[in-house]
């Protein structure tokens, strides 16, 4: 096979063999190894879309508030909800995840191997330390047959080693407008038998909207050490504490041309928010001594929450949770039939039990009397075998499957209002079958085709009729990808990445709104059809252009809306804009200075699935730049930005289909506006 090289361009990685490489290009070249795919692989021998980015170098500059600061760069990705820390980050890949009123849904989340995803589907990111982030990898379409139980892709996260560090001690600090300040300490090293690593981060950010304060505390640690030539151990500590953070809540569109920087009013009365505190502890053994590599990785983490929801009623929800896994993955590589193959084989077992209390509240903010009491537990277990087959120098076959079990547990101990317990099981089988093809030096090419689905969380689970456990009527969704795409270099500077996939989705899960809640049913059938373009020009040897382009064609197949008594078959999906596009020009200076542009435009989108409440599309720049001194063995980082450069009035968070059943469209949806113009600076001396 050939060997191929990793060419880091504005953040983001393309596979390029190494004769393909233009001469003269003052390139940082690593060679290319993809993790998320949990078989090892080049990047260019992957049969599916994905992106790296160095996550290091993309945060230069940047405030650090949310995920997407990395990876709105992806084309693929649609980020909403940056600015509600209560309800954090909406992330959606391919259209996967954009119901969710809140986090992440439909993507599965992992950072070192461990999963920030549960096993009954929902993310939290609020507890990713992204100043300690080392890479990100990006893989989209349907990935069950890696991880189990998401339609929408993986994020697979990496943090920093000591052996990382180019200085062993770093203090930073930042401030801007709405109240935005950061401190971090890091702390790390290595010598010939490990490694260590210690970050500490406090922040805060009061936000442009009223009732929007956040206050949060990350401690990161890691240590390595190597037990014998073969053998080497891993210890992971992190912990969250967030004790403050306010939700705005959404408002009305007469609300936002009214007051954009207005709270809801029962966010204020109510001092609607959430408290939480995280901790996780992971280890991860390596063994290179049984023929091939025998990872085992092992975690459990305590989260403690406690939210008010912006309005009265059964809305004051607290939680205990346990959650924890063991991973276990083989590694080698053998030759049969006169072909060479690398294979892996696996088995997952995760347990999340919640001890979950809800509370009514009146107007006021006064508790009116318990209103649910419970045990919820979810536990997902999957055995999985995936292998790469060298069929010719230049074609590579990749397979794999998966059989997955998931079971849903409610144990009600609120017996006044009748026994709400209940459970369901769900088992599933994924596949994936792909082949790339490396057309020359210059280009390769790919085909795949897999499938994936995706269970109802226990929040989706909610019983509409009253009758309490869970709503029988609500299925997993199944989705079947099939997907072309290449990547390489035309001329000398010009790299892209290509893919256009036909998604189709039966059984999708959608949200609808009824006496102030949201519900969820499945609509009956659905297509997504797209393309996902990236391409970065090295202009000169110091200023790179990136563009990332994303053609977005959801619609419902065959869908009846009960709510709207309205056959909406044939209307776009709403939440997602038709055309996305991200650009960027990046100038970085041999003496350590940079100074990056870049502009996001996301086409109008629908607020329901009747089409008939629209919101309009909008253009957003950012500026940023800044400066490393290096003074002997010491370095001192001053940096400025400033987001929203222009100005533009837009909405951050839309929650779809909320207020659908309202007669006159101008009254429907909830929306969250966004800030203006905003600035923000920091400072790091590092020694």
């Amino acid at each position: 096979m050939h060997r191929h090289l990793l060419v880091w361009l504005g953040g983001a990685a393309l596979a390029l063999p190494a004769a393909a490489l233009p001469a003269g290009l003052d390139h940082e070249l690593d060679a290319v190894t993809v993790t998320g795919t949990r078989l090892e692989r080049d990047l260019a021998d992957l049969p599916g879309a994905a992106t790296v980015i160095e996550a290091t170098r993309e945060q230069a500059g940047q405030p650090g508030l949310q995920l997407d600061e990395p990876l709105k760069r992806v084309p693929g990705l649609y980020l909403q909800n940056r600015y509600n820390f209560a309800q954090g980050l909406r992330l959606s890949s391919r259209g996967f995840g954009a119901r969710a009123p809140f986090g992440v849904r439909g993507l599965r989340l992992n950072v070192d191997g461990f999963p920030e995803t549960l096993p009954d589907g929902q993310s939290q990111v609020d507890a990713i330390d992204l100043d300690g982030l080392e890479s990100i990898t990006v893989l989209r379409g349907p990935s069950s047959v890696l991880y189990g139980n998401a339609t929408g892709g993986v994020v697979d996260m990496t943090t920093r080693t000591g052996r990382d560090l180019e200085y062993d001690q770093r203090f930073s600090v930042a401030g801007g407008s709405d109240g935005y300040r950061k401190t971090r300490l890091e702390l790390g090293g290595a010598d010939r038998q490990g490694h260590h690593y210690l970050s500490l981060t406090g922040m805060r950010h009061d936000g442009q909207r009223q009732q929007s304060d956040m206050e949060k505390y990350l401690l990161n640690a890691r240590v390595g050490r190597a037990l014998s030539r073969d053998r080497d151990l891993e210890l992971f500590f992190t912990a969250l504490d967030t004790p403050v953070a306010e939700d705005p809540g959404g408002l009305t569109r007469a609300q936002v041309n009214d007051d954009r920087d207005q709270a809801a009013r029962f966010s204020n009365l109510l001092d609607a928010g959430q408290e939480v505190t995280q901790q996780r502890l992971g280890v991860l053994y390596r063994e290179r001594g049984l023929g091939g590599e025998l990872r085992v990785r092992g975690f459990v983490t305590q989260r403690d929450f406690r939210q008010q929801l912006p309005f009265p009623g059964s809305s004051l929800i607290d939680y205990e949770r346990l959650f924890y896994g063991l991973r276990l993955e083989y590694t080698n590589q053998a030759r049969l039939f006169g072909l060479d193959h690398r294979f892996m084989v696996g088995v997952d077992a995760d347990r999340q039990r919640d001890d979950r209390g809800r509370r009514g509240v009146d107007v006021t903010g006064q508790v009116t009397g318990e209103t649910a009491n419970e045990d919820q537990t979810a536990t997902a277990s999957g055995l999985f075998v995936q292998a790469d087959t060298d069929l010719t120098d230049t074609l590579v076959l990749a397979l794999g499957a998966r059989a997955d079990r998931v079971r849903l547990d409610i144990d009600d101990h609120l017996l006044a209002d009748g026994d709400q317990s209940g459970d369901q099981t769900f088992n599933e089988g994924s596949y994936s079958a792909g082949l790339t093809w490396h057309l020359n030096p210059r280009h390769s090419v790919y085909a795949t085709v897999s499938n994936a689905f995706e269970t109802p969380t226990f929040t989706e689970l909610a019983n509409p009729s009253g009758a309490g456990g869970f709503n029988p009527d609500l299925d997993p969704q199944k989705a079947v990808n099939r997907e072309v795409g290449g990547r390489g270099r035309l001329g000398d500077r010009l790299f892209y990445d290509i893919a256009l996939f036909s998604v189709r989705v039966r059984d999708e899960i959608t949200p609808y709104e009824l006496n102030g809640r949201t519900f969820y049913d499945n609509a009956a059938r659905t297509r997504r059809d797209g393309l996902e373009l990236m391409l970065e020009h090295q202009t000169t040897e110091r200023l790179t252009l990136t563009l990332a382009y994303t053609y977005s064609d959801f619609e419902f197949d065959d869908f009846f809306d009960d709510q709207q008594n309205q056959d909406v078959s044939g209307n776009r999906l709403p939440g997602l804009p038709r055309h996305h596009l991200f650009v960027e020009a990046a100038w970085r200076g041999p003496d350590g200075t940079f100074l990056i542009i870049d502009g996001d435009y996301s086409g109008s989108v629908y607020a329901d699935n009747t089409n008939d409440t629209k919101v309009d599309d909008s253009v957003v720049a950012g500026l940023r730049g800044g400066r490393e001194w290096r003074l002997g063995g010491r370095a001192l980082t001053l940096y400025a930005g400033v987001g929203n450069l222009f100005d533009e009035d837009y909405i951050a968070n839309l929650r779809i289909n909320a207020n659908s059943d309202r007669p006159d469209p101008a009254d429907r949806g909830y929306y969250e506006p966004a800030p203006g113009r905003h600035w923000y600076a920091g400072a790091s001396y590092a020694w």
